[in-house]
């Protein structure tokens, strides 16, 4: 017995370094610590190993005769000085933090990565060279799904899949795309870990495709990097990763407004028509976007003008000055191909600002829109030029940019930039051009936050205020079906403001009332509100019949009542890199089911959405979250969590439901964000008797400053409601920026459900007036906050009452 029990422990110990083991033509060297790295020496490389944090580790592996190449376009963390501990062994080495430990096996040579003693993940053959690519392969575990690669239609699990890390554009998408026009080498793991693999050029991401537990990243070139990343819960984990690679700034404030868009406006006139059918209509407005007929009379032989085309836009000034006295922004776009037929393209050729063939000549090729060169923006000439441009067109009063087709496109393999072929560049170069507007502004329009409308980008492409969408999606129900998924999927990679072409953008017979309603219904709760489509069918609502154009005014006012929680959401985003929308998942880790559902999301801390996707329905299941109370933000009807209910869909909405304990701030819609202030506010309370205290909060800002928060120029009010036995206490509190004034407010509290009418109100020791309606079951105190005060007020009632 004895014996069989030597046998099975010799085997189990064969078979898990077998599961560990590199390469196997690997053997360890030997080891230092330099300059707080790991050095690890092998006979076909060395690997670098050095911690950010206690939950970031990197590696690196430089192959023999190779060198170190330090650059990152993703990271910008310094390592924090952090205590570690190196521990050898005869047979491993561990290099520990408090959190996450590299466990290095000599023989067989293996690198393994634990977070408080608990395997995350472990390298595979580590680095490998094929005949076509550089490669790093991971063990994987059975049970764990994959999220991450960037844009893709797949489902919410991507495991099985071999993803293409190469931008490109899918038109007329619906509910199947393997590869988008934003990939990014980014693996988030259902066991609450990422790996980056820090690498710009092009290749693969293999997430298990040949079903052997194996993650592979394979690439043509560069740098054999990645991190690994842990968190203690999703939010953490998503702090740590954008804490990596950079915190989204928060856009201006008219940027959570509607926008007027189409495929495209061709003059002046009709530009101004359409932004005065807005007023006309009492539909809210911020922002007007004019596509390519701003610089050409049509969409052939023009691009690269980037000039005002005298013909189409004669007073393009007095337009730009016009809409602003409105509140209404002009958005322009920008592309970064300058065509040979246009009228800039002798002087790019003549600066040498285009990328070139390897002999040095400019690289021309045909794509849709002409023959074409391409920006290389690598050049610092070529950044300068670029950035003049929108320089100039900024000081004329253009509120934000749409950079369009920055894949870029079309990117012929044969190009050459200054920094590498196209091909080492491709995947980074929507994110360099991002860079560009963002850090022109921040040399030459210090208190303006820019607006930057993207279509491509990479790892770390939020800290330059990247607003990317979801590309040409299908004008069509199956178009419609994935746009959460997609934007769920780039929040988890720190890209927080995915969003679509609401109404969808390519194709379309003739014009869905249904559809495009819900997908504007839909729209309130993605984080920017733009339709958007080719022009054959009208993408504004000011267009369709009246109906239609009536539930598109009440998505269009609901959307702008809630700016007070949208802003303090998005606030929430650029401290902690926490997404707008959000899985389930983030409130029940534990339960596998949730991983797989994008069909209803987060919305905050606070909203839980079940957007409507197909046709004619009249009830559709909603899982509601577990360890909540839910709120149907319409009816006030309750659900207790943890189960799936069919619930009734109606026209003027989508399902939307409010957990308990929220308080969400809310105001009376205006004509354009010009117009907004706080001085008066809705604040609704849905208690929560069995937490402990309810909380809420509301950040407010001058909407425009850059960094208001750090320069102190902010206030946050914050709300809590706390049950005694006879009483619910609601407190009011505000933190004020050292260079912020406070203003009065007129305060509505309106309390959802509380049961029953209370004995009495008491504010600040007074007693006041109070209304209650036993039909809906809500009670309304109205009040004045004086700035700088505190706010308590004691309802008298039992909290027996409260029942849902």
């Amino acid at each position: 017995m004895k014996n069989r029990i030597y046998v099975l422990l010799i085997l189990v110990f064969i078979f898990s370094n077998s599961i560990f083991a590199q390469n196997i033509e690997r053997t360890f060297i030997g080891y230092d610590e330099k300059e707080g790295k790991l050095e690890i020496r092998t006979n076909d490389g060395l690997y670098l190993i050095k911690h950010y944090n206690k939950k970031i580790v990197e590696t690196s592996f430089i192959p023999k005769g190779e060198s170190y190449n330090p650059n990152s376009h993703a990271v910008v963390l310094t390592p924090v000085q952090l205590e570690t501990e190196i521990v050898e062994t005869k047979n491993s080495i561990e290099y520990k933090t408090s959190g996450i430990k590299v466990l290095i096996s000599k023989e067989p040579f293996n690198i393994s990565y634990y977070n408080n003693n608990e395997l995350i993940i472990s390298e595979k053959e580590g680095y490998a060279k094929t005949k076509e690519y550089e490669t790093l392969s991971f063990n994987l575990d059975d049970s764990e799904m994959l999220f991450g690669g960037g844009a893709r239609v797949l489902g919410m699990n991507r495991r099985g899949n071999r993803l293409q890390l190469y931008n490109r554009a899918h038109y007329g998408y619906t509910t199947h795309s393997e590869l988008m026009n934003f990939t990014m080498p980014v693996v988030v793991s259902s066991k609450m870990y990422t790996i980056h693999f820090d690498n710009a050029p092009i290749g693969y991401l293999d997430l298990d495709s040949k079903k052997n537990n194996t993650l592979t990243y394979e690439t043509i070139s560069g740098r054999k990097t990645y991190q690994v990343i842990v968190g203690d819960t999703w939010e953490d984990l998503i702090d740590q990763y954008t804490d990596l690679t950079g915190k989204q700034p928060l856009p201006p404030r008219w940027a959570f407004g509607n926008f007027s868009s189409r495929f495209g406006y061709h003059s002046e006139q009709e530009t101004r028509e359409t932004v005065n059918k807005f007023s006309e209509d009492s539909i809210p407005l911020d922002a007007v976007i004019i596509d390519i007929y701003w610089f050409g009379a049509d969409i052939f032989g023009h691009m690269g003008n980037l000039e005002f085309l005298k013909d189409s836009f004669p007073t393009p000034q007095k337009m730009i000055n016009d809409f602003k006295e409105k509140g209404v922004k002009t958005i322009l776009v920008t592309e970064p191909f300058i065509l040979t037929t246009s009228k800039r393209w002798d002087e790019v050729v003549e600066k040498k600002l285009v990328a070139t063939d390897k002999d040095g000549n400019p690289y021309t090729f045909d794509f849709y829109f002409g023959n074409t060169g391409l920006l290389d923006i690598y050049k610092p000439e070529a950044r300068e030029w670029f950035w003049n441009i929108y320089k100039d067109f900024t000081n004329m009063g253009i509120g934000g940019w749409w950079g369009d087709l920055g894949e870029p496109e079309v990117h012929p393999s044969e190009a050459q930039h200054a920094i590498g072929s196209a091909d080492e560049v491709h995947n980074i170069y929507g994110h360099d051009w991002t860079r560009l507007i963002y850090e022109g502004y921040e040399k030459d329009f210090l208190e303006q936050r820019p607006f930057i409308l993207m279509r491509a980008g990479y790892s770390g492409s939020q800290r330059f205020g990247i607003i990317p969408w979801t590309g040409d999606v299908s004008r069509s129900w199956g178009g419609l079906k994935p746009q959460a998924e997609i934007s769920l999927q780039m929040g988890l990679q720190g890209i927080a403001y995915m969003h679509s072409d609401l109404g969808g953008f390519a194709g379309g017979d003739k014009f869905e009332p249904e559809m495009y309603t819900r997908w504007l219904q839909y729209g309130v709760f993605q984080p920017i509100y733009r339709p958007h489509a080719q022009e054959h069918i009208a993408s504004e609502p000011v267009f369709h019949d009246d109906t239609t154009k009536s539930l598109a005014r009440e998505s269009i006012k609901l959307r702008y009542s809630l700016l007070p929680y949208i802003y303090t959401i998005a606030f929430d985003n650029t401290q902690s890199g926490i997404p707008l929308m959000r899985p389930m998942f983030f409130m029940e880790p534990n339960n596998d089911s949730l991983y797989l559902n994008s069909d209803t999301y987060l919305w905050g801390d606070n909203f839980l959405v079940s957007p409507v996707k197909d046709p004619e329905i009249k009830e559709k299941k909603v899982y509601m979250p577990a360890n909540a109370t839910w709120f149907d933000f319409y009816s006030n009807k309750t659900y207790k969590g943890g189960r799936e209910y069919m619930v009734t869909v109606e026209k003027d909405h989508i399902p939307v439901f409010v957990k308990a304990g929220s308080f969400i701030p809310m105001v009376r819609p205006v004509q354009s964000t010009k117009f907004y202030d706080t001085k008066e506010l809705d604040i609704h309370y849905y208690p929560d008797p069995t937490d402990s205290e309810n909380k809420g909060k509301l950040y407010d800002d001058d909407g425009i400053t850059p960094m208001a928060y750090k320069k102190g120029e902010y206030e946050i009010l914050y709300f809590s409601g706390e049950f005694e036995d006879e009483s619910l206490n609601i407190e009011f509190k505000n933190e004020l920026g050292t260079n912020y004034k406070s203003t009065d407010r007129k305060i509505n509290l309106i309390i959802h459900k509380l049961g029953i009418s209370p004995k009495d109100v008491v504010l600040n020791d007074q007693q006041i007036s109070y209304e209650y309606d036993e039909i809906t079951d809500q009670l309304v105190i109205s009040f004045k906050w004086k700035e700088n005060s505190d706010i308590n007020i004691k309802i008298r009632q039992p909290k027996k009452q409260i029942t849902y």
